[in-house]
């Protein structure tokens, strides 16, 4: 998927004490880790089955298989969902400083190693098929690459940069002080600039600088997600509903536009019924979410899928392209496909079990102690 076509400014107050919520809040949702690796896998197989032989980066087309995983791009529509629930849930009663280590603490360490482990692997086995300069390695250590023109070393990373931009709209948010009002007030403000923005009514230099903050192609579902927060935490109400229902719609056109997109760049069908289906079952599915209905199916193992989530997600693609280059010649193509999904996983499992679990906690102790520092007195 390409980058979106691309905020607030606030001024700091202390922030309020949250809204205590008129329902009991669960330590953890497992149902969440399981839409996780649902939407992870869903990418996975829609560029190993399809994107990337139809990019023309890999030789071997799965035939049957190709017309299934083709719709697997819509994983990152339930991501960015995913995103706007959980990010909008961690960030009550938490201070600014809280949520910016929480924020570094979960999404660097990952990142870092797979930046680096996906440059050297296509520095030194793509024979010449992909390249990777220090400046752009640089730039996408800090995932904000996309300001400084770098392109990015796997195509999955534009959606970093739109994590990000949304942290920072939530970062904006917490410095107020995160209440029940204060997200409605926020949100339908985000609405209203978001439909600015897609009538390009505005000025060219303010529907440049607004769609780099707000992200109007994405921008549906996190303010969905964040809707549904809300009914979570709060139980369900007008206002919320409201937006959740508005987000829906929009992000129906939205997903018509882009299937087209997506038929036009690989010269190939999409089925729109099957976008329209799959749109609507991510929006019901964390719904239910919302509305705790989907607490009987909830594992504690599914934590365990979750876990794998993001590395899986980092690492899968460029890697994935070297590794099915390099092995078409001499295996079975199905073969190829089953082993580099295996490694994949492997490599996921690697990077949170000696990545993430251990530097984390020294991440975090490093971003407080920098954000807790005193400026030196002159």
């Amino acid at each position: 998927m390409p980058p979106p076509k691309t905020g607030w400014i606030l001024r700091v107050r202390t922030p309020a004490r949250p809204q205590l919520a008129t329902l009991p809040r669960q330590d953890r949702l497992y149902e969440i880790d399981l839409l996780r690796i649902i939407a992870a896998v869903a990418v996975m197989v829609y560029h190993y089955g399809f994107a990337d032989y139809a990019g023309g980066l890999t030789k071997e087309q799965y035939a049957g298989l190709d017309v299934v995983v083709r719709y697997g791009y819509l994983g990152v529509d339930l991501f960015f969902l995913i995103s706007g629930f959980v990010v909008l849930l961690s960030a009550f009663g938490r201070t600014p400083r809280q949520f910016v280590t929480s924020r570094v603490t979960r999404l660097y360490p990952a990142y870092w190693v797979a930046v680096t482990f996906t440059a050297l692997t296509l520095v030194l086995l793509s024979q010449g098929q992909f390249t990777v300069t220090p400046l752009q390695f640089a730039a996408n250590a800090t995932m904000a690459n996309s300001l400084v023109d770098q392109p990015n070393i796997d195509v999955v990373y534009w959606t970093l940069w739109s994590e990000l931009r949304f942290y920072v709209l939530v970062f904006a948010l917490v410095c107020f002080g995160v209440t029940k009002n204060r997200v409605l007030w926020a949100l339908w403000t985000w609405l209203g600039i978001t439909f600015l923005l897609h009538a390009s009514v505005l000025p060219g230099a303010a529907q440049n600088l607004l769609s780099l903050v707000f992200q109007p192609d994405w921008a549906q579902y996190f303010i969905a997600g964040m809707a549904l927060c809300l009914v979570y935490r709060f139980g369900p109400s007008l206002q919320p509903v409201l937006i959740f229902l508005i987000s829906y719609g929009y992000a129906v056109v939205v997903a018509l536009d882009f299937a087209d997109d997506v038929a036009a760049r690989y010269q190939t069908t999409i089925n729109l019924i099957v976008v329209l289906a799959l749109v609507a079952a991510a929006f019901a599915v964390m719904m239910y979410v919302a509305l705790r209905l989907t607490g009987r199916f909830a594992r504690p193992w599914f934590a365990a899928l979750g876990a794998l989530t993001y590395p899986l997600y980092l690492v899968h693609d460029r890697v994935g392209v070297v590794l099915f280059n390099r092995l078409d010649t001499v295996l079975n193509p199905w073969v190829v496909l089953g082993l580099v999904v295996a490694l994949m996983v492997g490599l996921a499992w690697a990077a949170h079990r000696y990545v993430e679990r251990p530097f984390a906690p020294v991440l975090k102790r490093a971003v407080t102690r920098v954000l807790s520092a005193k400026p030196a007195s002159t």
